[in-house]
């Protein structure tokens, strides 16, 4: 075993500033520089100490994934779309986006499976586009989850409340002096944070395990909303009034870039890499089994609810509550209230899971302080990691409104999706198959300007000959593409996805799609984010890996990652 030197913590204020004063030299240098699987597999995860314990199997990875998907995300959105936005036909929506989700996991599902380490996302960027990439999609995929499970943990009072039949404020302290919509203290979501954190912290297999039984009563409840509403609804609602989908194939696929947010989740499962005891065969069958499941109920029950009562009827608030009194079960509202406090909870669980995997592996790489990255050797779990986030997701959740949180829709994981497809083709076509790299940043890049141009198109409504054009070139340039560069698939490997290039462009484009339909305060709070990030990493993140990576010599170890060898050749395993 390597032994690994560690970091000069103790910088003086001159130091840094002497640093600073390098910093594009150190720039130039980190940028671009990656690690091999082999190095990301054993080196740098020795930085951690002691490892994670491999206790996790199959079926304990669809669990997960399932309650990671099966939370509020459902409850919020499918009346809200039945009504404004796609009619009956919002069950097709469902369909759409999880198609959508599928080809994101499969992609997913391949990076998993060659670099099996905690890192997801990040740890997939790194390897293939650089440090910043995967530095930039790292820090927007933890702002993601924090901000959504503190949104979450918010949810858990007004869904606890209603199945109790209690007022949400009269759970909720105010205070006077505060900002609007900042003012109203939670303290249960803070309570289970807190209880959830503890629970994260004691052991992943009993974590495992707890969401395991979470799940299961959660779809006994999602079988309870399906059966009622077929046994107790109407075929004809689906077509009464105007057909089964009045606002037409626009209302469909706009349906689809709402309901995406319902999926967001199943990512949490690629981060538990490191605790399954067969992950070559047990990370497909978990993140594809999981977005399979999960579409299947989405459909059932948005058909549920659209046999219950017309689309035109449909509260978008509390869809489901309202639509049991219209039918004459007004009991089955406090059963709906106690069945997504359930979700909540089972997917709050899963998706703390995933966020202290991801700043551990940050830490490891030393764009965070390392102390984030240690796991504790009794319980081998990332102690300190779950620890900060939690504080950090309570102390969000106890001053933010929900409604201000979920109006940021989620423009950060869809382009995290986004470049994970785009690695996937370059490290296909490039790294593994040894093709020049310049064609395949051509392609990649003709095939998001067709993508925008698309989408944006579509959004405009103006011009509708320009879609087909858009469209066709797109189909073109990738048939183009596939023809004359050539692909090695690597068998030995355990698995990758199939019928390559055309999954992967097709995430490409569906995650582009879904972006153009997002709200203009999500793009101005992620051009904030952004920028607060990039200063991070320069005034902080570049020099503390540089200090690691290329003034640190360990024994055993690669003083300087595979840039001395070429900025993007990654080894295969």
């Amino acid at each position: 075993m390597a032994t690994i030197l560690p970091t000069p913590t103790n910088v003086s204020f001159s130091n840094y500033l002497q640093s600073l004063s390098q910093t594009p030299h150190r720039l130039r240098k980190r940028m671009l520089a990656t690690w091999t699987p082999d190095q990301e597999l054993n080196q740098v995860r020795l930085r951690s100490g002691a490892d994670m314990m491999r206790k996790l199997k199959w079926y304990d990875l669809i669990a997960l994934g399932i309650g990671g998907m099966l939370g509020v995300g459902v409850f919020v959105t499918t009346g809200l779309v039945a009504h404004q936005i796609s009619g009956p036909s919002v069950f097709i929506s469902y369909i759409i986006a999880g198609i959508s989700a599928l080809l994101s996991s499969l992609c997913y599902t391949e990076f998993s499976v060659q670099i099996p380490v905690a890192g997801g996302a990040f740890s997939y960027l790194r390897v293939t586009f650089g440090e910043f990439v995967g530095y930039f999609a790292g820090a927007n995929i933890l702002m993601e989850y924090v901000l959504s499970n503190a949104a979450v943990a918010r949810s858990f009072t007004e869904y606890l409340c209603h199945a109790v039949g209690e007022n949400p404020n009269s759970w909720r302290f105010e205070v006077d002096g505060l900002l609007e919509g900042y003012n109203k203290l939670d303290f249960p979501a803070v309570a289970l944070i807190l209880l959830l954190t503890l629970c994260l912290c004691h052991s992943t297999k009993e974590s495992s395990v707890l969401n395991l039984v979470m799940t299961v009563f959660h779809l006994i409840f999602f079988g309870f909303i399906i059966i009622a509403g077929f046994y107790k609804g109407s075929a004809k609602n689906l077509v009464e009034p105007g057909g089964l989908a009045p606002f037409g194939v626009k209302g469909i696929l706009d349906g689809a870039a709402m309901v995406y947010f319902s999926y967001i989740g199943y990512d949490s499962v690629s981060t538990m890499a490191e605790e399954i005891r067969n992950p070559a065969k047990s990370l497909p069958v978990g993140i594809a089994g999981s977005v399979l499941i999960v579409t299947g109920l989405y459909c059932l029950v948005a058909l549920s609810l659209c046999f219950m009562v017309p689309y035109n009827m449909i509260d978008k608030d509390a869809s489901f509550s309202v639509a049991f009194q219209k039918i004459g079960w007004k009991w089955a509202g406090n059963v709906v209230g106690a069945g997504a406090s359930l979700g909540i909870v089972a997917s709050l669980l899963v998706a703390m899971l995933g966020q202290a995997r991801y700043l551990c592996v940050i830490g490891r790489a030393r764009l965070v302080p390392s102390w984030l990255a240690k796991v504790n050797p009794s319980t081998g779990t990332p102690l300190n990691a779950t620890l900060f986030l939690g504080l950090c997701t309570a102390s969000i959740a106890l001053f933010t409104e929900l409604s201000i949180i979920l109006d940021i829709i989620s423009i950060s994981t869809l382009l995290v999706f986004y470049l994970v497809a785009n690695a996937l083709i370059y490290r296909r076509y490039v790294i593994v198959s040894h093709n020049p790299p310049s064609q395949t940043l051509l392609f990649l890049f003709l095939l998001s300007s067709c993508s925008i141009g698309f989408s944006m198109s579509w959004k405009l409504e103006e011009q509708w000959w320009v879609l087909p054009v858009f469209g066709g070139f797109m189909i073109m340039i990738t048939a183009f593409f596939q023809y004359m560069v050539p692909s090695i698939c690597q068998t030995n490997e355990g698995w990758s996805v199939p019928f390559m290039p055309w999954p992967a462009v097709a995430s490409i484009s569906l995650n582009v799609f879904l972006v153009t339909s997002l709200k203009i305060p999500s793009f101005q709070r992620f051009g904030i984010w952004a920028c607060l990030i990039t200063l991070f990493y320069v005034l902080y993140g570049v020099h503390s890996t540089y200090r690691a990576e290329e003034m640190e010599v360990g024994v055993g170890e690669i003083s300087r990652p595979s840039i001395q060898q070429s900025k993007l050749e990654v080894q295969v395993l």
